[in-house]
């Protein structure tokens, strides 16, 4: 017995060490080493096994149970940008947006998309991988011409820009008329890693499993790198921008990763600031994954935050957030 919990305290030190590391995609890029990104991608198992192990030395009433625990809440904020509780904000918001991943209109069809996204009466409106036109009849002003990223919007767009032809992403720059101001936004969609579900689904023979993990890693680690390059132009736009940025899409990244961290930079999360329970917005998976995002300013405050689970239109949920802006 003395063995096996020995064991499992390596084991549960092992975790704590792997938790850690992500925080280093702040500093490391993939170009100097790839390998440590992949370590955000397995936060929500390293986490859930780290709860499973503190619930464990809390049954049997051992000392090393407040170490581990201290440590778990010293990784709080990590934590929050998967799963986050938030008091609701009593202020009104006058500025709402949406951001959804149509996948082509492949699983619900555009005219359903159109019809969805034209009910949540956002006034921007973020589309990714959209098929043919992503034009919305009520929507006065579109931008349909960066290929598979597009927005409509209620006001005006006073001037716009491509940011990235690298890989097969994309992610463009709109300066939009808003309450007198000008704002900028920045809708993204980074190169996606075209993993064949097949690929990721575990079987029984461990050999396969195998052979599937290391086809696994060699899409990933060339499409972080990928991922380097398409963000170097995108942070331009938010670094030399004059105006508040409101930065939105599908980033094909996780939180903790050296993507979400470098894009979101001098941002706000609106999921950390004002999100509540899970903020898992990819379905495609039997996996938490969360790679659809909203940042902004901190001249923009965030009022709400919320995943649509209620619609099935496409691999992803969409995400709707409100906002204030003075």
């Amino acid at each position: 017995m003395k063995i096996f919990r020995s064991g499992l305290v390596l084991i549960h030190l092992f975790t704590i060490v792997s938790h850690s590391g992500t925080v280093l995609n702040d500093y490391v890029s993939p170009n100097v080493f790839p390998y440590l990104n992949l370590l955000s991608l397995a936060f929500p198992v390293l986490m859930i096994l780290n709860i499973i192990l503190c619930i464990f030395w809390i049954i049997l009433w051992k000392k090393r149970a407040l170490f581990f625990i201290a440590i778990t809440l010293m990784m709080i904020m990590p934590i929050r940008r998967w799963v986050n509780w938030t008091e609701k904000v009593a202020e009104k918001p006058n500025l709402k947006i949406v951001t959804m991943n149509i996948k082509a209109g492949s699983i619900g069809g555009n005219n359903k998309i159109n019809e969805y996204l034209e009910k949540t009466d956002a006034d921007l409106i973020f589309g990714q991988e959209y098929g043919g036109e992503f034009n919305i009849p009520t929507y006065p002003y579109r931008t349909d011409k960066y290929e598979i990223v597009a927005l409509n919007s209620k006001t005006e767009i006073v001037n716009q820009g491509k940011l990235t032809t690298t890989g097969n992403g994309n992610a463009f720059f709109a300066d939009i008329k808003f309450k007198g101001k000008i704002i900028r936004v920045v809708n993204v969609y980074l190169n996606p890693f075209s993993f064949d579900k097949q690929m990721v689904k575990p079987v029984e023979d461990l050999e396969k499993n195998t052979t599937k993990l290391k086809g696994i890693i060699r899409k990933l680690v060339p499409t972080f790198k990928i991922h380097q390059q398409e963000i170097a132009d995108i942070r331009k736009a938010i670094d030399d921008s004059p105006y508040p940025v409101i930065l939105a899409g599908d980033f094909n990244s996780v939180p903790n990763s050296y993507e979400y961290y470098t894009l979101g930079r001098g941002l706000k999360d609106a999921f950390v600031e004002v999100g509540r329970g899970s903020s898992t917005s990819f379905h495609d998976y039997k996996f938490p994954i969360r790679i659809d995002y909203i940042f902004t300013s901190k001249e923009i405050k965030p009022i709400s935050y919320r995943v649509d689970r209620s619609v099935k239109l496409s691999d992803h949920f969409p995400v709707i957030a409100e906002f204030k802006i003075d």
